[in-house]
């Protein structure tokens, strides 16, 4: 397991957050996703054998957020 904090622009209120707990949480390999509205707004464990970095970061674009 890796651990990746990430900053996230764009969540402006709780709805965005639970929207993207959900795309994190249903991506395969990812592990305790937490995210939140102060930065760093994502934090997470990873199976890298599974998915890596980059699969997260386009989760995250593609729910509609951008990481910085």
């Amino acid at each position: 397991m890796q651990h990746v904090e990430l900053n996230v622009e764009g969540m402006t209120c709780n709805g965005c957050v639970a929207r993207l707990k959900k795309a994190l949480d249903a991506a395969d390999g990812v592990r305790d996703a937490q995210v939140g509205l102060e930065g760093p707004q994502v934090r997470l464990d990873y199976d890298p054998a599974v998915i890596d970095l980059a699969a997260i970061k386009e989760t995250i674009e593609d729910t509609g957020f951008d990481v910085v």
